[in-house]
């Protein structure tokens, strides 16, 4: 805090400095006009017809003829000073405010696109800097120790926190029974109990051995980094490693994979990971969301040009593949991404397109009243577009939304 306070100081009383320097040079105008030199001269001048006429170099006549031509031109000149004296006095008010607002917007654009309390950071450097960062990074136990307690936790209902008991006893009494661990981490987890939850993955690997698949090295990997208040720590990374050897595409390794490289410094390689997620989808991956909070910000700081596309709803195609899910998972997605749309066209609009595409997926998902409320709402914001309206109608009628 002292160190920027002395910092802005320095750059305050610098700024004045340089702005006075600016108004003392300019107060003092412009250098003096020729007129001056030539009064001189033409003193000069006199001075010297009257040295030729004594040496009898000129006449009497020829001198006076000269003194009189040079003494009016002594008169102009002389006439012309205190207009040329006028023209030189500076405005000095005004160019004294011109330094005030010159000043003031440099600190203020400094202030916002500068770094203040920050030296120069070479490329060398920062790297150097990431490279010690990932180097220092806690181990899983210390990180564990220093997160902080979750906010909230789910409290569960007598009748479930009972199952609970009898599971937990039941791993106890077999701790090599495969389902009961995968049962007693997956329920842990979801009561915010990750460190159980780690111990009992861990516990399942183990067993599985060189059978786990990058799933299982993938979903040990976030359950550690919860554990963790988020923290990827060398043991969490080793998991997503071996999770990328068994499937490089696999997209939670990828996802972690980006935040680690996020965490220690290095956004460049953050964004190498995660702008191709965001572009493979699917909309609705726990993944997603996240990304597109951070992506942006990350291309800034990596000095990568990109622009976060806009987020997109369901395609008839994503409707229809949906099919092949489980009924439950099915809802959900295409429930997530209808409300995404539908989000985002009440708020900011969109073509009618995706109109059209809102009204269709609320029909497929049998909610007809929101599919005709969005009909109409459709109809009002494209009333003056005949062409769009001939969409929305058409759309509606298939739907069976039309009044």
């Amino acid at each position: 805090m002292m160190q920027d306070w002395i910092f802005w100081a320095a750059v305050v009383v610098l700024t004045a400095g340089v702005a006075a320097i600016l108004l003392q040079a300019y107060r003092r105008g412009a250098p003096a006009t020729d007129g001056d030199a030539a009064l001189k001269v033409y003193r000069d001048q006199l001075a010297e017809v009257d040295r030729d006429l004594a040496r009898a170099v000129i006449s009497p006549a020829e001198a006076e003829r000269v003194r009189i031509e040079v003494s009016r031109r002594l008169l102009d000149a002389d006439r012309a000073r205190p207009i040329a004296a006028a023209l030189r006095k500076p405005a000095v008010v005004p160019m004294a405010l011109a330094l005030v607002v010159a000043a003031c917007g440099a600190l203020y654009i400094y202030d916002r696109l500068g770094a203040p309390g920050y030296g120069d950071q070479p490329l060398r450097e920062r790297l150097a800097a990431a490279e010690q960062t990932y180097r220092d990074r806690p181990s899983q136990a210390a990180a564990e120790a220093a997160a902080p307690a979750p906010a909230a936790t789910p409290q569960p209902d007598a009748e479930f926190a009972a199952l609970m008991e009898k599971l937990r006893a039941a791993v106890a009494a077999r701790p090599d029974d495969q389902q009961g661990l995968a049962l007693l981490a997956k329920n842990e987890a979801e009561l915010g109990n990750y460190i159980a939850a780690r111990r009992a993955q861990e516990h399942l690997l183990e067993l599985i051995g060189d059978k786990a698949t990058a799933n299982d090295h993938a979903g040990l990997a976030q359950t550690m980094i919860f554990a963790a208040g988020g923290v990827v720590s060398p043991e969490a990374e080793q998991q997503l490693i071996r999770a990328l050897q068994i499937d490089p595409a696999n997209p939670l390794a990828r996802y972690f994979s980006g935040l680690m490289f996020a965490e220690i410094g290095r956004p460049d390689r953050a964004f190498a990971l995660w702008e191709p997620l965001l572009r493979e989808g699917p909309s609705d991956a726990p993944w997603i969301a996240p990304i597109r909070g951070m992506l942006q910000d990350t291309a800034d700081a990596a000095g990568i040009k990109y622009q976060l596309p806009d987020a997109k709803g369901p395609s008839v195609d994503d409707v229809a593949n949906a099919g092949q899910m489980s009924a439950q998972d099915r809802q959900d997605m295409i429930k997530g991404m209808v409300a995404q749309l539908e989000t985002r066209l009440t708020s900011e609009g969109g073509p009618v397109e995706e109109w059209v595409k809102l009204i269709t997926s609320l029909a497929v998902l049998g909610e007809k009243d929101h599919a005709k409320a969005i009909y109409e709402k459709a109809v009002q914001t494209f009333s003056a577009d005949d062409a769009a309206l001939g969409k929305i109608e058409a759309a509606a009628s298939d739907a069976g939304v039309t009044p």
